[in-house]
């Protein structure tokens, strides 16, 4: 993994640097090329280097000319050489061809405004000496994550925040709220984490550090226009197009070779297309298949790359590879998941760094951006159902939703309608969108120990949600609203932090995404519903521009989400079970109760369930998953307490 760190003290005491050293080797798991810090009176900056650009650059924390700003940096900024360009001919001169010397004479030219003009995906710290002034900043959507904590006169800030748990005076504790927002959510919704008094930096935002005052504020929103607002655009392909093939050759900057991700669906195809236009050279392209059909696409994948004439490597697996890799994968995602699709990407980061390649393009984001995703569908039809309620063949276009889901597809009529619901016309719920999927995930809540539901209370993770929507949510087209929900909270809290840059980071591969170009969201914001979802036909609009690019049987096909095995992967199936220390040991009844936040019971009836095969539904599923992780992240990270020696390094399950 490699990422920042740092600490500004308060109180006036000198910066420590083993403290500084033991925050980077919290972060440097396996494969950065260097690392370095940086000591400023009562400050520490420094950070685990990834080197893909400028590699002569050094390892250091970057300083202009008369040593007045410092800045340390995780992530690209993809415009570099243009901003370069731009402050060059204003008089700036560069020591390097890097792109975090530009951050420096960027933030001298116009403040704390710098990051508005920023193409990348980042998280940085900059003190500016001259002014005792510490300025962090996240990129607007959350590739790169970013924490921090007041500690005794302290602000401590890292990558990672078992980097922050190195400092001794920190506390260790669960957030059960942050618990809850996952348990319904799927996600903590930022600056909430899972673990009390650690703040996240929001997407899109920035922190000030001066005088002792904290302050935050949004540099870039996600927003989009009033419901009746829409203007018809007959180049909006053509405008579309041409951004993303922007928004690649930008990705494709680089002193190392490029490779993609392929998983056979419309979004990494396109994507893997746009670099073989723009790099004509050898392309290597790698993907994950799996013995399973429900969850394998490989056989798309191998049409796409004989289409597109790639290298291409498939990574073969198994639910035993997933529940060997599970505690690792965790340690990495710093917070409970609900599902393990995390583990095989852990798997596929591993692979590419051994095949030699540092860098990955990626179709991360099309879903969210364009309208992929089931879940606009099925609000599409409860809506259109919802106008006429009465209707016996309305509903039956439920059938058409989330179809790779033969659990759910074998349910009765009646269990349907009950599940799904029409929206009745005239009922004004913002989250409608959302409603089934958190009203299932929420019941995972039943597990919890009395003891952790009586401290939530009647804290109702939807209601500080809505709480927090900005006040034109409601102006917005309810399609528009539920892209909202799952870019803004979703896509960074769980899509990106855990099975993107996470994954990808520790083993020190970078994960690019062209469909999270700024400019690619803001466009897509001002498109009319339905040139994203024409009909029940999602990402109408991206399939238009594949054409021709893609094979046509890959752009056709419907949306097939990446998943991967669940509760098999722990147990096995009746015959051929599965036995893993680790799960035995902290889903012991008595574990559980010595952890106190899952009730024993509840626990064990779930447990024996998925023993003997019969854990096959989605909430089953989810709740193995959530309570499994949620023990793993309590022995990893808050039942470890400091060694005797003044610092010690974090201690994993393997180590």
């Amino acid at each position: 993994m490699c990422g920042i760190a740092g600490y500004v003290n308060g109180d006036g005491r000198p910066a420590d640097a083993d403290l500084l050293q033991h925050m980077l080797a919290a972060i440097r798991h396996r494969g950065p090329d260097g690392q370095g810090i940086h000591i400023d009176g009562s400050v520490g900056l420094g950070h685990v280097r990834l080197s893909i650009l400028d590699l002569a650059g050094g390892h250091q924390p970057m300083t202009n000319e008369d040593g007045t700003l410092w800045v340390t940096f995780n992530g690209e900024i993809f415009n570099y050489l243009e901003l370069r360009d731009e402050l060059q001919k204003g008089g700036h001169r560069f020591a390097t061809r890097s792109d975090t010397e530009v951050i420096l004479h960027a933030y001298e030219e116009y403040g704390d405004a710098c990051v508005e003009r920023f193409n990348g995906q980042w998280a940085f710290a900059l003190w500016d000496s001259a002014r005792r002034r510490l300025f962090l900043s996240r990129d607007r959507l959350g590739v790169r994550p970013l924490f921090y904590t007041r500690c005794d006169e302290r602000l401590l800030f890292a990558s990672e925040v078992k980097a922050i748990f190195t400092c001794p005076e920190v506390p260790r504790s669960l957030d059960y709220f942050g618990l809850a927002q996952i348990f319904t959510l799927w996600t903590t919704v930022a600056p909430r984490t899972i673990f009390e008094d650690i703040h996240e930096l929001p997407p899109g935002h920035s922190l000030v550090l001066e005088d002792g005052q904290l302050r935050t504020w949004a540099y870039w929103r996600l927003t989009y226009p009033p419901a009746g607002d829409f203007q018809e655009a007959n180049d909006g392909g053509d405008a579309l197009l041409g951004l993303l093939e922007d928004a690649t050759r930008l990705r494709l900057r680089s002193d190392v070779p490029v490779g993609t991700y392929l998983s056979g669906g419309l979004d990494s195809s396109f994507t893997t297309a746009l670099v073989r236009q723009a790099c004509p050279a050898a392309l290597r392209s790698f993907s994950v298949a799996f013995d399973d059909p429900e969850f394998d696409e490989s056989a798309f994948q191998q049409d796409v790359a004989r289409f597109l004439h790639t290298d291409h490597e498939a990574l073969a697996c198994r639910p035993e590879d997933i529940g060997q890799v599970f505690p690792d994968v965790i340690r990495h995602t710093e917070k409970p998941i609900l599902r393990t699709a995390p583990a095989p990407l852990y798997l596929l980061a591993q692979r590419v760094r051994q095949s030699g390649f540092k860098v990955v393009v990626t179709g991360e984001g099309a879903d969210e951006v364009l309208g992929g995703y089931d879940i606009f569908k099925e609000h599409k039809v409860r809506r259109f159902w919802g106008r006429n309620p009465a209707s016996a063949w309305r509903p039956l276009l439920l059938r058409r939703l989330y179809p790779y889901l033969p659990n759910l597809q074998a349910q009765p009529p009646a269990y349907l309608r009950a599940f799904f619901q029409p929206q009745p016309a005239g009922r004004f719920d913002l989250c409608s969108s959302h409603r089934p999927r958190w009203e299932l995930t929420g019941q995972l809540l039943s597990l919890l120990s009395a003891d952790v539901r009586a401290t939530l209370g009647d804290f109702d993770a939807r209601a500080e949600l809505r709480g927090q929507l900005p006040p034109e949510f409601a102006r917005w087209h309810p399609f528009c609203r539920a892209q909202y929900l799952e870019a803004r909270y979703l896509l960074p809290g769980y899509i990106l932090s855990s099975q993107g840059d996470r994954m990808a980071m520790a083993h020190a591969v970078e994960g690019r995404f062209p469909f999270l170009d700024h400019r690619v969201v803001e466009l897509a914001g001002r498109l009319p519903p339905r040139q994203k979802m024409c009909g029940l036909t999602e990402k109408f609009l991206l399939k238009r521009i594949a054409a021709g690019r893609i094979p046509d049987e890959v752009r056709q096909r419907p949306k097939q989400p990446y998943r991967a095995p669940d509760a098999v992967s722990f147990f096995g199936v009746p015959g051929r079970p599965l036995h893993w220390d680790y799960v035995e040991t902290l889903l012991d009844p008595a574990r559980l109760r010595q952890d106190g936040v899952f009730h024993p019971e509840a626990a064990t009836r779930l447990i024996e369930k998925a023993r003997r095969g019969q854990a096959q539904s989605a909430k089953d599923n989810m709740a193995l998953v959530g309570m499994l992780s949620t023990q793993l992240l309590i022995e990893q990270m808050l039942s470890r307490r400091p060694a005797p020696q003044k610092y010690a390094t974090f201690a994993t399950m393997d180590s």
